[in-house]
């Protein structure tokens, strides 16, 4: 029988965020000091004034003048895949859009603070193609806000590499679709729900970003796996959140007897969102495919998948701190971010986002949990 997940509040990270936005990437000062404190707010030393906010709860509001932090064109991380505006995006107004937490500002995203803040040091993404998107998000918008920065980009199975060489900054992608190992047996591929081998190659970083979801619910072709070992049983097949469970916490553990938080800060992404299903926006017959504008508002009609309530349920019983990335809900408002038929893929993509896009904003979040 499979296993019923009840939602449980959600395991947010608040953050301080500065009121006013940061200077320019080539005048960002060093890293801020904080001054003085009170319960509710903060003085910097620059004098400008932070207060607490949930930065996932808000609206996507549109604004004209402004423009992307990377011109897709110019920067050399982005795949095919991702690259809408290369393969004939005709619409730009998806771009316009910047996220509004309901009660404070974003902080400016800052390239220079970032390779400062995290200089001789490694982060490192793992997980599916949504970590491929937020990894190549990030190492544009480093390389548009410090164009004078030497960078080199390896691309390799599993472990791809961006380094700012000036800086000693290294950003790593390893790809692990459901965290968990596959392994080849004589029945053939098995997701063993028990075994984490990769996690060698995480150990050695400095800030980990992980995710996984989307190939939990992969059939038929797009499956990556025969068999499921759930501990001594060797399975055909089993119900997809129960099995995310078991590997997700699998996950937790390897974290919480692996991971020392006194040298390496964890997030976990948070599920992204699709929009292959328009019943799901009150919109039957359609999906991503034309869609220009998000829902307007800050609620989805649908609600939250109920893979988030299985990331919420792990994430509560670990003993080591895990901040949740929680851009499901923001993401789910963005039906218009998608590459839709505009990429190198074959087929209607509303899993992955257009680059400049959407994970722009999920790394401007990761940022603000970072410098404040």
């Amino acid at each position: 029988m499979a296993l019923a997940f009840h939602p449980k509040p959600l395991l947010l990270l608040t953050v301080m965020l500065a009121a006013a936005a940061a200077a320019s990437a080539m005048e960002a000062p060093e890293p801020e000091q904080l001054h003085s404190s009170s319960s509710n707010a903060t003085t910097l030393l620059d004098g400008q004034v932070v207060t607490r906010c949930n930065l996932f709860q808000g609206s996507w509001v549109f604004d004209g003048a402004s423009s992307p932090l990377y011109d897709s064109s110019t920067c050399p991380f982005i795949s095919g895949g991702f690259d809408c505006i290369k393969f004939g995006r005709p619409d730009k107004q998806f771009l316009k859009y910047q996220w509004r937490p309901q009660s404070c500002n974003l902080p400016r995203f800052s390239g220079l603070d970032f390779l400062r803040r995290w200089r001789g040091k490694k982060i490192m993404f793992v997980g599916d193609s949504l970590s491929l998107n937020m990894w190549e998000s990030l190492s544009c918008m480093i390389h548009a806000s410090v164009p004078g920065a030497r960078s080199s980009l390896v691309r390799r199975d599993p472990l791809s590499t961006v380094t700012f060489l000036d800086y000693g900054v290294t950003i790593l992608m390893f790809r692990t679709p459901y965290l968990v190992d596959i392994v080849i047996g004589q029945k053939g591929r098995i997701l063993n729900l028990g075994s984490i081998q990769g996690g060698s190659v995480w150990k050695d970083a400095d800030m980990l970003v992980f995710n996984s979801w989307h190939w939990w619910i992969h059939t038929g072709n797009a499956q990556a796996w025969d068999y499921i070992q759930d501990g001594a049983a060797t399975l055909k097949d089993m119900d997809r959140l129960t099995a995310f469970y078991k590997g997700l916490s699998t996950w937790a553990r390897w974290v919480d007897l692996n991971v020392n938080p006194t040298k390496t800060k964890v997030f976990f992404q948070g599920i992204s969102p699709t929009h292959y299903d328009g019943r799901e926006w009150n919109q039957p017959s359609k999906s991503c495919t034309g869609e220009q504008q998000p829902l307007s508002g800050s609620a989805y009609p649908a609600g939250e998948p109920e893979a988030a309530g299985v990331v919420n349920k792990v994430l509560s019983g670990m003993t080591k701190k895990v901040y949740l990335l929680d851009i499901t809900t923001l993401s789910q408002l963005r039906k218009d971010a998608h590459p839709s038929g505009y990429s190198d893929a074959r087929g209607t993509d509303c899993s992955h986002w257009c680059l400049p896009g959407l994970p722009d904003t999920w790394n401007q979040l990761l940022y603000a949990a970072l410098v404040t």
